[in-house]
């Protein structure tokens, strides 16, 4: 057999392979879409698409494309947290992955190994926006209770003219 003869049976051997492989993979995509249409497209990230009620909640979920379980998670912080955790926790994710300051004197010799991230730190700083929403949403819940219990205001007097 000769060189060019196998060669050129490898390749229309692999192309077989690779087209039925990318065949197959074109079928299994049509069924997902068939099955959930908004995940197909990229819509439903991390649950978005479930919260579809009008609640305030829901609302932030899909405003800010996260659930609040999911920022807290990336934040590192439990549901009853106070907001100096979160946003101690928020500067200092923060912080980790943000770029390196350009060095003042280039060090001959030595390279740093730091690593940085605009991506984690996008969602970082999503997450912490998410939380203090949710937290925007739950404070006037919280405080009205205590304002029906005072009842209505006693009215201010006139100052008095001369």
């Amino acid at each position: 057999m000769s060189s060019p003869k196998v060669l050129v049976q490898i390749f229309i051997t692999g192309s077989r392979i690779l087209g039925k492989a990318f065949f197959e993979a074109g079928r299994q995509a049509v069924k997902n879409a068939k099955h959930s249409p908004a995940a197909a497209m990229g819509v439903d990230a991390a649950g978005v698409g479930h919260a579809n009620s009008g609640s305030p909640t829901d609302q932030l979920t899909r405003h800010h494309r996260m659930t609040l379980d999911e920022a807290q998670l990336i934040l590192n912080v439990k549901k009853g947290d106070e907001i100096e955790k979160v946003l101690k926790n928020y500067e200092h994710l923060f912080k980790a992955n943000s770029p390196p300051p350009p060095p003042e004197k280039p060090v001959s010799g030595k390279q740093s190994l730091q690593f940085h991230s605009h991506y984690l730190q996008s969602k970082v700083f999503c997450a912490r926006e998410r939380i203090e929403a949710e937290l925007k949403i739950l404070e006037p819940t919280v405080e009205s209770p205590a304002a029906e219990n005072k009842g209505p205001s006693p009215p201010t007097p006139d100052p008095p003219q001369s």
